[in-house]
């Protein structure tokens, strides 16, 4: 149980994550309802947060609001993944394009894309479409580099054993390159779709009047509902959590081979 990298069965798994979760609420009970440690207005009970989950459905509009967020976050990592999958795969293949643009994709990650949120206004208006273009370059920027280094990383003897079954350079990167960097850039993906949920509460912001979990938040901040926050924030945390069980699902079955057991 304590040895390095050592393992659990799932039993003893599920029996340690219960009481870890019983014991995070219980300290969060102790400190806000039996001790008193911190008052309301900066951490609510646990009884309060739960509470405030009926007002935010009847009288906040919860799942419209949710479902709208997760409508941005979808559209935005499928744009983002549909135009850095190819384009990575052709920058990390061809060496003229690699050298041309490597330097610059490495410089412009450092943008802070939460300062040009105006250009966007600009380019896009302040409507759905905005959201996700801001928020699928907000993706792209960083998927893109992980792209070109997964086909940097494709081991040479996948490559050597085509070229001796007779593979041209087309059935090489049919049969080797595209598998192999697809699914391991899916793993990126996977953490690249938690991460757009900061940049999709920014977007949200543009125009409180198109909804979403971020305006909720932001309203909620300003009439001092401390209680209707912190139930939002663990919205998105249930919603992030669900939605990352969904794409490891996805990933067994597009990508079996990843999780079978070496001996």
């Amino acid at each position: 149980m304590l040895a390095l990298r050592g393992t659990m069965s799932k039993k003893s798994r599920l029996v340690i994550e219960i009481t870890g979760a019983a014991g995070m609420l219980l300290l969060w009970w102790l400190i806000t309802d039996l001790l008193k440690l911190l008052p309301s207005s900066i951490l609510p009970s646990p009884l309060a947060t739960v509470k405030s989950f009926k007002e935010l459905y009847l009288e906040n509009g919860l799942v419209g609001n949710a479902a709208y967020s997760i409508k941005l976050n979808l559209l935005g990592l499928g744009e983002a993944t549909l135009l850095a999958i190819p384009l990575g795969l052709v920058i990390g293949l061809v060496p003229v394009l690699r050298h041309f643009s490597e330097r610059y994709l490495t410089a412009i990650r450092f943008l802070p894309l939460t300062a040009v949120v105006g250009l966007f206004i600009a380019w896009f208006g302040i409507e759905t479409n905005m959201k996700v273009q801001f928020l699928a370059v907000s993706i792209f920027l960083f998927l893109l580099p992980e792209v070109i280094n997964k086909v940097d990383n494709v081991e040479t003897v996948y490559i050597q054993v085509a070229t001796t079954l007779g593979a041209s350079r087309w059935q090489i990167i049919k049969s080797v390159y595209i598998p192999v960097v697809l699914a391991r850039s899916y793993d990126s993906i996977r953490v690249l779709a938690a991460l757009s949920w900061t940049y999709i509460v920014v977007a949200e912001l543009v125009n409180a009047y198109g909804g979403g979990v971020g305006v909720l938040i932001f309203l909620c901040y300003r009439r001092s509902r401390i209680d209707k926050v912190f139930a939002l924030l663990l919205t998105i945390i249930v919603i992030g959590y669900v939605q990352d069980k969904i794409l490891i699902f996805l990933d067994k079955f597009i990508f079996p081979h990843k999780y079978v057991k070496k001996e």
